[in-house]
């Protein structure tokens, strides 16, 4: 199993999502290592020369999330597995000192041997970090939704939109984007016992 490098999060794994989106929070968080082909850079416009953009990354404990019906983990028990396969995103100067980052998360939902015909909906995070220090987090979540007959879905998130202050001593190269799964301490158990191949 890969090691991860010493993670204290704010809860973006290991707890519930329960409070506002856009919550600013400022508690230490040491750096995660980056799926770099994951994730899409940050792009300029047609005839734009492109600006100074975040680094995007997921968090490898956090890529994935299964879900099992409480009778075990094993695959007949499981509910549902969904997996991160992208954050494609692009960068434009929204105004003089802002930079706008415009993302979303792409994700491939299996439906389990037991899946229920409603099953809640899975939360992720997107958290904007400087200097090792969360500037802000939000929650979004994906609802999954199986056609008949068919147990894999992939799903398109909802488009977010970053404003990072910029300037001449204050690049956006010094901002990071972290996406990941919200997940319960068993479900962050379960996924360090079973790492992303």
């Amino acid at each position: 199993m890969p090691a991860m490098p010493s993670l204290s999060p704010p809860h973006p794994v290991g707890h519930s999502s329960t409070r506002p989106h856009g919550r600013s929070r400022g508690r230490s968080w040491a750096p995660a290592l980056l799926l770099a082909s994951l994730v899409g850079a940050c792009g300029p416009g047609d005839n734009q020369f492109p600006p100074v953009c975040p680094t995007l990354g997921l968090l490898p404990d956090a890529a994935d999330v299964t879900r099992f019906n409480g009778g075990g983990q094993d695959v007949t028990n499981m509910l549902v597995r969904a997996r991160i396969t992208g954050v494609p995103a692009k960068c434009d100067m929204a105004e003089p000192g802002s930079l706008r980052a415009t993302l979303h998360v792409d994700a491939d939902l299996f439906r389990g041997p037991v899946a229920a015909a409603a099953s809640p909906p899975i939360g992720y995070f997107v958290a904007v970090m400087k200097a090792g220090t969360v500037l802000q987090e939000q929650d979004f979540a994906f609802t999954p939704t199986f056609a008949p007959n068919v147990d894999r879905s992939s799903v398109h998130g909802e488009d977010i939109e970053l404003l990072l202050p910029v300037g001449k001593s204050k690049s956006a190269a010094a901002y990071r984007i972290y996406v990941g799964f919200r997940l319960t301490p068993t479900e962050l158990a379960y996924n360090r016992a079973h790492p992303r191949p």
